[in-house]
């Protein structure tokens, strides 16, 4: 039987996370706490916020400072990247890849979501 979710239409539904760079991130993290009361571990911080249409579905958004000489953006030359929470990823991959937009790699999953890396018409990474 096909999953549900791959009936749905393919569209991005909010954010996932956003990320940027930092000189330091973890004196960055410390000022976010400190001064912002930031929630803050390893990674950044995780926002939680509810579905309006779905109250019992917790999400979360991923706030997260990188290196700047990190290449995690790459082939991007922006100093920040931004997840988005996508309904039917397949879907929207094979939409994209149709619509001739350059998805970088193959959707990986993992415990808490599915990603997959595209550039947009600057060839900015997303």
């Amino acid at each position: 039987m096909k999953n549900s979710k791959n009936n749905l239409p393919p569209k991005v539904t909010g954010i996932g996370g956003i990320f940027f760079f930092s000189k330091d991130t973890t004196k960055t993290k410390a000022w976010y706490a400190k001064h912002l009361g930031l929630a803050v571990n390893q990674w950044g911080s995780s926002f939680e916020f509810r579905n309006a249409h779905r109250p019992d579905e917790i999400n979360y958004l991923q706030w997260s400072p990188f290196q700047e000489d990190s290449d995690y953006f790459k082939p991007s030359k922006k100093e920040f990247m931004i997840n988005y929470r996508v309904q039917n990823i397949e879907g929207l991959v094979a939409q994209l890849k149709t619509n001739g937009v350059t998805v970088l790699d193959d959707i990986t999953s993992y415990d808490y979501g599915k990603f997959v890396h595209i550039l947009d018409e600057e060839g900015e990474q997303t």
